[in-house]
């Protein structure tokens, strides 16, 4: 099979931004994070999802949090100063960033949007994103990928509530 590289993957190497792809198996559909995480053998607290987000301001943020946690809104918008944020809307997905919903990397969307981590990004040796489209994903050092994307990292997420009870 031919080594599928993808915009995310080309930008992390003009940048020399040093990355290991993995592949897992996927339909049309996304699988949700957790699903990702377990087929690829990965910790859970390594795997990030990207979200994006519209501001009161009308600004559009990204924020990239572990697969298992949720983004805390209230705690998103006070870490982009805004007075509120609100998840965009699946079908704007593709027009304001280049990627479909489980495709999503924080690395190559048409502009570069404010991007904010989750704190927990600095505590983990390498962190895995999408490489921008379904069924790949990129695992590199939390620090390079920050920087790349000039991204910051605050406290923006909901604990995950072990199997919902709360």
């Amino acid at each position: 099979m031919a080594e599928i590289k993808t915009n995310v993957m080309r930008i992390l190497e003009q940048h020399k931004i040093a990355y290991t792809a993995h592949e897992y198996p996927h339909g049309k559909e996304a699988a949700d994070g957790l699903t990702v995480a377990a087929m690829l053998g990965q910790d859970p607290a390594h795997v990030f999802k990207t979200l994006v987000a519209k501001g009161k301001s009308g600004g559009y943020y990204v924020f990239v949090i572990p697969v298992a946690a949720a983004l805390d809104l209230k705690k998103a918008a006070k870490a982009v100063r805004e007075k509120a944020v609100e998840m965009v809307h699946v079908k704007d997905l593709l027009p304001l960033t280049g990627y479909v919903r489980g495709g999503c990397s924080p690395v190559g969307m048409k502009k570069a949007y404010p991007t904010v981590f989750d704190k927990t990004a600095e505590t983990v040796p390498t962190i895995l994103v999408s490489a921008g489209k379904i069924g790949f994903q990129i695992e590199t050092d939390p620090a390079a990928l920050i920087a790349l994307v000039r991204g910051k990292t605050e406290e923006i997420t909901i604990p995950a509530q072990p199997d919902g009870d709360a």
